[in-house]
């Protein structure tokens, strides 16, 4: 399986670049898909005067104006992975559904937990999870 990388940032919902423990990396997106309505446009954030409304709760269609809940529309779609584990070295790619998991975490300096939204797949070669964490704030 050979994963079809992003063009531009514009065909993506989401697309980050991560590193994972001390030796691995992921690297994730999801692309927009086509409107269920027309199947013409792609579902995307509504836009405010040329600018994304980050915040919407919605996607709507710019061809025909169809909109769809965040949650059922995100529900949906697949992320694609390319990730190097950090447990065996393994270098893979894989596709899971876009829906993410609440985790703990534990912050190695202070020892507290944290609770973290993330996508969490497993290793083709150890079958290790693997989490790419939503971004923390600092």
């Amino acid at each position: 399986m050979s994963l079809r990388m992003p063009e531009s940032m514009e065909e993506c919902i989401y697309f980050t670049k991560r590193t994972v423990g001390e030796e691995g990396k992921a690297t994730a997106w999801v692309f927009k898909e086509k409107c269920p309505e027309c199947g013409k446009g792609l579902m995307g954030k509504p836009r405010d005067k040329g600018k994304v409304k980050l915040r919407a709760k919605e996607y709507v269609c710019p061809e025909c104006d169809y909109t769809v809940e965040k949650d059922e529309y995100e529900e949906t779609l697949t992320a694609n992975i390319i990730y190097t584990c950090p447990h065996c070295g393994f270098e893979g790619e894989t596709q899971i559904p876009f829906k993410r998991k609440r985790i703990q975490l534990v912050n190695e300096e202070t020892g507290k937990k944290k609770a973290a939204d993330a996508l969490r797949f497993s290793c083709e070669k150890c079958k290790e999870n693997i989490d790419v964490t939503k971004k923390m704030k600092s």
